[in-house]
């Protein structure tokens, strides 16, 4: 939940970043209003404006570029668990509102890129492109967060998946878990990974550890056939 406060704060920061490309505050608010609902609805609990104002100050540390502001604003701006092109979809969103503000055709497909980054297909190699491992990272610095925000965190994408059955859950995610550990670097720049990287580690490993065991006490449960 964002506070009043930090809601008005948020437009205002949006309202300035569309300034940047020439775009009246009148016209931006109608843009901020329809981004808001996206992160407002119903079966959302991580994908929310928290995340978005989470990654915008993480992202301002890494890269200050207005062309990143616009993707972490549009990166999750379509978001439906069932589906595996959000990102695309999150992307040609960001197209149709920003043409249709009168940004610049290579403002506009930059930032679509960016977007599309965040589908994070990587495997850990760093893009080419210093924005988008600037992205990258602020997407996921919530890995290498406190242990009782990550956990929140988790928690919050369990319920996104809540029409996952809990085996399947637990199987998909210790998938998921696994990939990420597997990487020589969870994060690109340098500050990230002295800051986060062994925590996001130690937070991945946790999560894993409970998911095996409830793994494991499915199993021990199950009667044999």
């Amino acid at each position: 939940m964002v506070s009043p406060e930090r809601l008005d704060g948020l437009q205002r920061g949006f309202a300035r970043l569309l300034e940047t490309y020439g775009v009246a505050a009148a016209d931006a608010y109608p843009l901020f209003d329809r981004l808001v609902a996206a992160h407002a609805e119903p079966h959302r609990h991580y994908h929310t404006l928290e995340h978005v104002g989470e990654v915008l100050r993480v992202a301002g540390r890494l890269a200050q570029s207005p062309a990143v502001a616009l993707a972490v604003w549009f990166h999750d701006a379509v978001y439906a668990p069932t589906r595996s092109d959000n990102e695309d979809r999150s992307a040609d969103l960001a197209v149709r509102e920003l043409t249709a503000l009168g940004l610049d055709p290579a403002t506009v497909t930059a930032v679509a890129a960016l977007v599309r980054a965040t589908a994070h297909l990587g495997a850990g190699e760093p893009p080419a492109d210093a924005e988008a491992r600037a992205l990258l990272d602020a997407d996921l610095a919530i890995l290498g967060a406190a242990p009782a925000r990550y956990d929140r965190y988790a928690a919050d994408i369990r319920r996104e998946y809540a029409h996952v059955p809990g085996v399947q859950y637990a199987r998909g995610r210790v998938a998921v878990l696994d990939r990420f550990l597997a990487r020589p670097r969870l994060y690109f720049d340098a500050r990230m990974v002295l800051e986060g990287d062994g925590l996001a580690r130690a937070n991945l490993a946790a999560e894993r550890g409970r998911l095996v065991a409830e793994l494991a006490a499915d199993s021990a449960e199950s009667p044999a056939l």
